[in-house]
């Protein structure tokens, strides 16, 4: 039979882009593999999956023989293309015995031999049968910058991936958050009838799989796919219903702050950001914003005990009343990166909103003591106050009431009653978070345990055929 020869300059391409998918702690063997296979048409394609999400790179051109498919140990054609020349091949033979991988030794043909695994164990591909819905450059931006926001918490696993908003016919929103901070895009549509939640996966962020084409995406209610020029990605949605996004976002009637900075130097003020003093490196990396007597400045100090440092920032244009509030410089260089380039804020413990016409990003801010007024006068002896480090911020989807610090002169009974009721509400409040994160594990946990009586059955399959076996 003719063999299926693989180019090495496309096969190590293939293998790293396989490899983001690819459980290599897998039990089952056949999840250890890539298929490779060529089709009636002579098209090769080689795909890799972890039950959950496949890849798939289809090669150049296509070759001569019939049709075959054979699974080939990751770790084995990894090894061979990393001893191979980039102008080389391997060639896969389908012998009796059991799969051979023939490569270039000396004048001659070397050969390794690979251990038949059942092409029924790898698991099935999805066919998804809806139409191919092309995605524009700022749509697979958004989707990126989504990506980003995303939460990493297995306990939160609706929030681990972009959510493709289609709620609204007119205006389509891609959502990504972790409770801390949250990033949405709108002036589009896709012709889809219901949203999509992509689960996020280091392949998507891929540079080859980014610079291949042209990118189309499929959806039905398991499964999405997205594919470029020759890579297809294919991966369970995450089920379940995405919270509303839109209670976090502040009434924009109620900003009274503005700021806008310089599109062309939000580069530069990244750059000063980064360089800015930070007192607490391993947990917030606190930074200000104060708008004072005309003037916008960065506020940073090296430690608790220290008075903040400001540093004055040109070409900046802002309106409204004096603030001064603080926020992680993570989510800061963040929106900035995105090209966010104005901030409008309501109040100093209110969530803040970068925003351009397209996008936007609610960031919660962190709660500090007052800042040290700056000297109008030398001097000789500065008394620097102590600051208390930020408490820890609470999710930004819980929506809690900030609290109010309480005055100098004695509150009165209705005072005292009101905040009673919004001490009771925060309780009911985490309560009902504590219940919600709880059903959320409880998700991933069955989740858990389907894949694992997935891998079970396989394995049972495979005892049923080996005991049909007649020596």
């Amino acid at each position: 039979m003719q063999p299926i020869a693989l180019p090495i300059a496309e096969l190590k391409t293939a293998l790293l882009g396989i490899g983001k998918v690819i459980n290599h702690k897998a039990t089952l063997p056949a999840l250890l593999c890539v298929k490779v296979e060529r089709t009636h048409e002579g098209w090769i394609a080689l795909t890799g999956s972890d039950l959950d999400r496949f890849v798939t790179l289809r090669l150049e051109h296509p070759s001569e023989g019939p049709p075959l498919a054979v699974l080939i140990p990751y770790d084995q054609l990894y090894q061979l293309t990393k001893s191979c020349d980039k102008a080389e091949r391997l060639l896969i033979e389908n012998t009796p015995q059991g799969p051979i991988i023939r490569f270039a030794l000396a004048a001659n043909l070397g050969a390794s031999k690979v251990k038949p695994i059942s092409l029924e164990l790898f698991p099935q591909i999805p066919r998804i049968k809806t139409e191919a819905v092309v995605l524009s450059p700022a749509v697979r931006e958004s989707l990126h910058q989504a990506l980003e926001c995303a939460s990493s918490d297995q306990t939160r696993y609706i929030l681990n991936g972009a959510f493709i908003d289609a709620s609204n016919p007119k205006a389509f929103n891609v959502v990504g958050t972790d409770g801390k901070h949250l990033f949405s895009a709108n002036s589009f549509t896709l012709p889809i009838q219901s949203s999509v939640l992509i689960p996020s996966n280091k392949f998507i962020g891929w540079k080859e799989f980014n610079q291949d084409g042209e990118w189309q995406m499929k959806s039905d209610n398991e499964f999405v796919q997205l594919s470029s020029r020759r890579w297809r990605f294919i991966s369970r949605q995450i089920q379940g219903k995405y919270p509303d996004w839109r209670i976090t976002v502040p009434d924009q009637r109620e900003a009274k702050t503005r700021i806008t900075w310089d599109p062309a130097k939000l580069e530069t003020l990244i750059k000063l950001i980064q360089r800015m003093p930070c007192h607490d490196p391993d947990r917030y990396q606190t930074i200000g914003l104060e708008w004072a007597k005309g003037q916008f400045l960065l506020l940073g100090k090296d430690s608790n005990n220290e008075p903040w440092t400001r540093v004055p920032v040109s070409d900046v244009k802002a309106e409204g009343p004096e603030v001064t509030i603080y926020l992680s410089r993570r989510f800061l260089i963040k929106a900035l990166s995105f090209g966010l380039n104005t901030i409008s804020l309501i109040n100093d413990m209110s969530p803040m909103r970068f925003h351009t016409p397209a996008k936007q990003m609610i960031v919660m801010p962190l709660r500090m003591t007052a800042p040290d007024p700056a000297p109008s006068e030398p001097v000789n002896k500065p008394q620097p106050r102590p600051v208390s480090p930020p408490p820890t911020p609470k999710p930004m989807l819980n929506n809690p009431t900030p609290e109010i610090p309480p005055s100098d002169g004695q509150k009165t009974a209705m005072e005292e009653a009101i905040d009673m009721t919004l001490i009771i509400r925060d309780k009911f409040n985490e309560g009902f978070n504590l219940l919600r994160d709880l059903s959320l594990k409880l998700k991933v946990i069955n989740r858990d345990q389907k894949a694992s009586a997935r891998e079970m059955q396989s394995v049972r399959s495979t005892l049923r055929s080996l005991q049909g076996m007649k020596l």
